[in-house]
């Protein structure tokens, strides 16, 4: 494992620039500060305006000598349009070097894939897939010329063996996974890394965890230990009681994997549904 052989490098040796889609709740707000206390500038892209100017406030606050810049797209329609927007955006920053792919959804919680309206469906593909996608190809091109940067995806543990009733959030966060692999052994020899992260759970509005665990980081600690891995194994887990719960779970039959995982969460399902019914009916 490269982990073994070598150290991570310091983010702002990727340039002077990072970019972060997701980037004003959970994950994303948390690397950007991590980002900022660790010199960079920071690109803030999602979907509020009034959140990001907000979140770009908060960053020159507690970071002053930083630059930060925002930019409100909506990943749900990722069109050309919005996509040479975003273009035309990071070609203009000096020297842009990281590129974090944090944007994203899951399940309400655990369902049949009948279940799913289709527009959870089309939305889960749009943000998971399609916005990683081409956020990628768009980043790719303006790195190459340097010959050094770095595009770290958020992924998930859910994408390294199949989930069933999370059947198409686990799809496309292996799609994701997938992807960053191949395309690091096809840019690594160009001095780009692309890298996924597999986390298990963390306090967040995604994962539905508020309180934290030794098992389920604060976003806060999350960020600080995805950041001290760039540069390495690309696929990563950078939580270590997560990278011991995916080493067990690989080893273990996955057919026993399958059986635990329905019966946990079928448990889920049932609390969801009850849940939905009582809140349909307060309405």
């Amino acid at each position: 494992m490269k982990s073994v052989l070598s150290s991570p490098r310091k983010p702002s040796s990727y340039g002077k620039w990072a970019a972060v889609t997701g980037a004003t709740d959970g994950i994303g707000k948390a690397l950007c500060f991590e980002l900022a206390k660790q010199g960079m500038s920071i690109m803030l892209i999602s979907r509020t305006e009034s959140k990001l100017k907000l979140m770009a406030d908060e960053l020159k606050v507690a970071y002053p000598t930083i630059e930060t810049q925002y930019l409100a797209v909506d990943y749900s329609n990722f069109d050309k349009t919005a996509q040479a927007k975003v273009k035309a955006a990071l070609e203009k920053l000096d020297s842009f070097g990281i590129l974090i792919n944090n944007v994203g959804m899951s399940y309400p919680f655990p369902l049949y894939f009948h279940e799913l309206s289709d527009d959870e469906v089309s939305s889960m593909i749009e943000l998971n897939v399609n916005s990683t996608t081409w956020m990628t190809r768009i980043a790719l091109p303006i790195m190459l010329p340097n010959k050094n940067g770095a595009i770290l995806n958020i992924g998930s543990a859910a994408g390294l063996h199949p989930n069933p009733l999370l059947a198409l959030y686990s799809a496309t966060k292996s799609y994701v996974e997938y992807l960053s692999h191949s395309l690091n052994t096809e840019y690594g020899p160009k001095g780009i890394t692309v890298q996924c992260h597999v986390p298990l759970f963390i306090v967040s509005k995604l994962s539905k965890y508020k309180k934290s665990t030794a098992f389920v980081p604060t976003t806060e600690l999350y960020a600080k230990e995805a950041l001290a891995t760039l540069g390495l194994d690309p696929v990563v887990s950078p939580h270590f009681p997560h990278r011991v719960a995916s080493c067990i779970m690989s080893l273990v039959p996955q057919s026993i994997v399958q059986s635990l995982s329905l019966r946990f969460h079928l448990g889920i399902r049932t609390k969801g549904l009850k849940k939905r019914e009582r809140e349909a009916k307060a309405q």
